[in-house]
């Protein structure tokens, strides 16, 4: 009998152990997903100003397009990341 309870009790910490695992790796999926946002969207910033509008002189045109194109990047990457989940938990 006490064989059963102990067999029991040990599942139950290998399932909690398992639900703790999976938050911090959802936890750590979330951060590099906002951190890449804001990553990408400062990137396309800085080479649209600093690297093209300076030198060319036709501010905001090109702060605008690769800010644009920065955002679609990190939004792309969120895409990414979000169907990697979806078939991992499938």
């Amino acid at each position: 009998m006490e064989n059963d309870s102990e067999h029991t009790s040990h599942a139950s910490s290998k399932k909690e152990k398992q639900k703790k695992g999976d938050f911090v790796r959802y936890l750590g999926v979330a951060s590099t997903v906002g951190i890449n946002m804001v990553a990408t969207t400062v990137i396309g910033f800085a080479i649209g100003y600093w690297v093209v509008d300076k030198y060319l002189g036709t501010f905001p045109w090109f702060t605008g397009i690769f800010l644009l194109l920065g955002i679609i990047a990190g939004f792309k990457h969120l895409f990414k990341i979000a169907r990697k989940m979806g078939e991992k938990n499938e």
